[in-house]
């Protein structure tokens, strides 16, 4: 069973990790495969290959741990951004991506990423931190916060944002790091 977030250290256990000790990526994947697993699908739409994606991430982040370095960020960013980044390879290499039927996303508008990531919030028991991230990204401009929700969320390139906001991708790259930097000041 899940420790609280805040209790779970992330950074020994990593460390745990690299000097071969079985138990500690035992305890991280029970601490952390169900939110994985949510952040994945959100990416990929697809249950079974999310779950082939987190496999493959609780193999590369054990076989990886030793490159951890904390003075780059946190150990449990450091393993979202190993299993992120294994999902937005799977997507882009066109691997049995369920697309959401067009008619569904106009239905939702701009809302659709920000149901999806508060369904991420919800299921993933980041009930404490949630009212916080929820204001926070209700503090940014509607379009500014829509681009960090398309890029983290939904996965998609700046250009791709770029498209999707009929905005100049120069605007865009800029949107998204000062609205993380943003978002930065108002979660510390």
């Amino acid at each position: 069973m899940p420790v609280p977030l805040s209790e779970f250290d992330y950074e020994a256990t990593l460390l745990a990790c690299a000097a071969g000790q079985r138990g500690a990526m035992q305890q991280l994947y029970e601490q952390e495969s169900a939110r994985l697993l949510g952040v994945v699908r959100r990416i990929v739409r697809d249950s079974a290959l999310a779950e082939d994606i987190v496999h493959d991430a609780c193999v590369s982040i054990w076989t990886r741990a030793a490159s951890f370095d904390p003075a780059r960020g946190s150990a449990r960013g450091w393993i979202y951004s190993v299993t992120r980044n294994l999902a937005l390879n799977a997507q882009r290499d066109g691997q049995r991506q369920a697309d959401i039927p067009e008619e569904t996303v106009q239905a939702l508008g701009d809302q659709a990423s920000l149901v999806a990531w508060q369904e991420v919030i919800h299921s993933s028991q980041w009930e404490d931190s949630a009212a916080r991230v929820g204001h926070c990204l209700g503090e940014l401009e509607p379009v500014r916060r829509d681009c960090i929700l398309y890029a983290y969320v939904d996965g998609l390139s700046q250009k791709e944002i770029a498209e999707r906001v009929t905005a100049p991708l120069g605007t865009v790259k800029a949107w998204i790091k000062r609205s993380l930097a943003a978002l930065r000041e108002c979660m510390s």
